[in-house]
């Protein structure tokens, strides 16, 4: 049986490091795909991480909104790299809430032999919690402001 891709998981390869302040270091920031380095680049994680909820449609649009007020404090500020984690906060709210949707605790795999559990055993509630992180998501990703950051990031450090 394959393992979830979590297992396989190699933190020496992976280009974010907690190690790494990435306020003071934004150089080292890289995009990458989805979500990927939310949950490790301090000082963003920090100050993100106690702004996202999801628990109910009412929390989600408290928090997304906190979030989407970060991101344009950090647009405003000429911070990418914050603008950028705050951007994929919102993501992961969506993704997480679908998550929670579909999967009873929002566990994909069982615990003790890794295999696949019954989709559809979730919350329906958290589809509504999804649908408002997606939309600050997107209006999130359609600021121009952001594009040109992110376009002009990625010529530059990849």
């Amino acid at each position: 049986m394959a393992k979830p891709g979590d297992l396989n998981f190699e933190g020496a390869s992976y280009a974010w490091k907690p190690d790494v302040d990435y306020r003071a270091n934004p150089e080292l920031y890289r995009v990458g795909k989805g979500e990927q380095g939310v949950l490790i680049c301090e000082p963003y994680k920090g100050e993100l991480v106690p702004l996202w909820r999801f628990r109910t449609p009412e929390i989600a649009a408290e928090s997304s909104k906190a979030i989407y007020g970060k991101f344009l404090a950090y647009l405003r500020q000429g911070d990418f790299v914050g603008a950028d984690m705050a951007r994929k906060f919102l993501q992961m709210g969506f993704t997480r809430a679908r998550r929670y949707t579909n999967y009873k605790g929002g566990r994909k795999y069982d615990r003790d032999d890794g295999h696949p559990l019954e989709k559809g055993t979730g919350d329906p509630l958290k589809a509504e919690s999804a649908r408002i992180f997606f939309d600050a998501w997107k209006k999130a990703e359609a600021k121009p402001a952001y594009a040109r950051m992110k376009a002009e990031w990625k010529a530059k450090h990849g």
